[in-house]
């Protein structure tokens, strides 16, 4: 037997069990009519003249998602303006980069043609 290695005897004691109660946060729960007027609030402080209808859709789904995250939280209207800034920014990004390829694209085909 190497010297370097010992034999650790092993005890094993009686299983704990523990006595676990959920915390509902549906309880606290704002009403969805009310997160949902609070999100169309902060979309329309989004919308302004120069932003197309297309991108507002995609601002609508991001509104969507980050509603839906924030529902599941005990602090929905607390949670949705950030979560909303944070979407609408990767939204915008994402378009913007479709934009660009769109235009690459329609003008590669001009030249093609």
């Amino acid at each position: 037997m190497n010297r370097r290695y010992q034999t650790v005897p092993t005890r094993f004691e009686a299983e704990t069990r523990f006595a676990v109660e959920p915390v509902l946060a549906a309880a606290r729960r704002v009403p969805a009519e009310e997160l949902d007027q609070f999100k169309n609030r902060l979309l329309q402080e989004l919308q302004g003249p120069a932003e197309s209808s297309r991108l507002m859709t995609v601002f609508r789904r991001a509104a969507n998602e980050a509603a839906a995250l924030v529902w599941l939280t005990p602090y929905p209207l607390l949670l949705l303006p950030v979560l909303l800034e944070e979407k609408v920014q990767s939204a915008r990004r994402q378009f913007e980069r479709q934009s660009q390829i769109r235009r690459r694209s329609l003008a590669m085909l001009e030249a093609v043609a």
